[in-house]
């Protein structure tokens, strides 16, 4: 039996052309669009293996992570983003990936990757394992990015999950509503989360949000064919 496949990307290009890459050799399973329709669909769909994006809008792809490593710790998790930085790779193993592949080098790695994670191996895209390793022997300049996103060891997961709801432009009754609580309650996470960041607007939320990869910066991603 094929191994089953959940893909979470909520760009539609570039989630067709990681299916098409998988169709032959792995069972797809679904496709969703965000990180709260991940966590459900996991939960209900039980897959062997899900691949997450890090920009997924309502709840970012690292605290999907982090949920489903709570609810459904046995199912595999690896990650597809755009980002190289150590940051992004430190959290994604700290939020119990087992695999970090890189879009760029996609259509090369992500067959081999899954099979290995699927072997209960861990996989890290060779470029960005070549990135650690020059970060590691120059950790001034791998610092150097690191005040902003500091900043994010100070949040809880609501936090995190109230900061990405404000950056991607919900009211504090929409936020209220997606989180299912009091109006009052996100006014209140939202004074906290300035305080803790010190920041003192929305803009600098959302700036903050970015550097943490919370949300995605406004562009839309190629997705890498296979090579003729």
């Amino acid at each position: 039996m094929k191994p089953r496949v959940l893909v979470a990307d909520d760009h539609t290009l570039v989630a067709e052309g990681v299916e098409k890459l998988l169709e032959h050799e792995f069972q797809l399973c679904g496709r969703v669009a965000d990180g709260r329709a991940l966590v459900r669909a996991v939960e209900k769909d039980k897959p062997d293996i899900a691949l997450v994006d890090i920009a997924l809008p309502l709840l970012n792809g690292l605290d999907a992570c982090r949920q489903i490593r709570k609810t459904s710790p046995e199912v595999k998790l690896l990650i597809l983003t755009m980002h190289s930085e150590q940051y992004f790779v430190t959290e994604a193993f700290r939020a119990g990936v087992a695999g970090y592949v890189l879009k760029q080098s996609v259509a090369e790695e992500l067959v081999f990757a899954i099979k290995e994670v699927l072997k209960g191996r861990l996989y890290v895209s060779p470029s960005v394992a070549e990135n650690l390793v020059e970060q590691a022997l120059n950790p001034g300049e791998a610092r150097s990015t690191g005040g902003v996103q500091a900043g994010s060891d100070k949040l809880s997961a609501r936090q995190r999950e109230v900061l990405q709801l404000i950056a991607e432009g919900q009211s504090t009754k929409e936020i209220a509503s997606t989180l299912n609580v009091s109006i009052k309650t996100i006014e209140f996470h939202k004074t906290r989360i300035m305080k803790q960041l010190g920041v003192h607007s929305t803009a600098e939320l959302t700036k903050h949000a970015i550097s943490i990869g919370l949300i995605a910066m406004p562009q839309q991603p190629t997705m890498p064919g296979p090579q003729q």
